[in-house]
């Protein structure tokens, strides 16, 4: 029966992964997608390899009975050792190497939760405890289109506001989408809104955050679509600008596709 555990632990591994990554879009709270099919080839994987132990057990163990019923069970026979107590699979020595090593009981724990409750997305927690991060220097930037509202990502925002000379956020609605951040007693007021961004996984997360004023107090980790002007202050182009916008509405979003990424919302 020891075998047939490994083979539970595999098996419920794999379910895990499988739950996660194939059946739910979950995988997504922590992983970017295209490390989705890494995870579902992983959980297959795991799930052949446990079923196939199981089954391998199992014959082992209907052939040894088999192996018994026709040679008897005396004393001193082969593979019993001479005191008559048996030793098959154990190499003679009276020992069981088959046992479960008990740190891979700790497998258990990660592929429950995964199975019965998944730990929550990457958000407002995560962002509040971390600084922005740091915007990559430009010195051209292309035109922007006459749209209105004009659609940015948090990033493109930032970069215009402080390194763009020619100053062309000035005037233009923006709308951007993110999720509320709210900013800790003596902020000044205001709340961020955030992007959180991985590169592999959520073990790499970084954040973006526009300051935002005005506009309904909604619960942390709300997903909105914010739009406004960018609040004046300091010189436009230059490091004194703020990150932040005024803004005109604020309306609740469903979390895009490709919510851990500075990017424009998908569907």
């Amino acid at each position: 029966m020891k075998r047939i555990l490994q083979a539970g632990l595999l098996v419920l591994c794999g379910l895990g992964l499988l739950h996660v990554s194939l059946f739910t879009d979950l995988c997504l709270r922590y992983v970017k997608e295209g490390m989705r099919p890494l995870l579902i080839a992983s959980g297959a994987v795991l799930l052949l390899l446990g079923l196939a132990g199981a089954v391998i057990d199992r014959g082992r163990r209907d052939h040894g009975h088999g192996e018994h019923g026709s040679e008897g069970h005396g004393h001193g026979e082969e593979g019993s050792g001479d005191d008559g107590h048996g030793t098959e699979g154990t190499g003679g020595h009276g020992h069981d190497h088959s046992a479960v090593p008990r740190v891979a009981w700790l497998l258990l724990l990660p592929a429950l939760s995964l199975l019965c409750y998944a730990p929550p997305a990457l958000g407002a927690y995560t962002a509040a405890r971390q600084p922005p991060k740091p915007v990559a220097a430009r010195s051209d930037f292309d035109p922007l289109p006459r749209t209105s509202p004009l659609p940015m990502t948090l990033s493109d925002f930032t970069s215009r506001v402080q390194q763009d000379r020619a100053q062309s956020l000035k005037g233009r609605v923006i709308r951007m989408t993110g999720i509320v951040t709210p900013r800790g007693k003596g902020a000044g007021g205001g709340w961020d809104l955030t992007r959180i961004i991985i590169n592999c996984c959520a073990a790499d997360a970084q954040s973006v955050k526009v300051r935002v004023y005005g506009g309904p107090a909604l619960p942390a980790d709300t997903w909105v679509a914010v739009t406004g002007a960018w609040h004046p202050g300091g010189k436009l182009g230059t490091r004194t600008a703020p990150v932040a916008l005024d803004a005109r509405t604020v309306t609740k979003v469903h979390r895009p596709t490709n919510g851990y990424q500075d990017a424009l919302p998908l569907g």
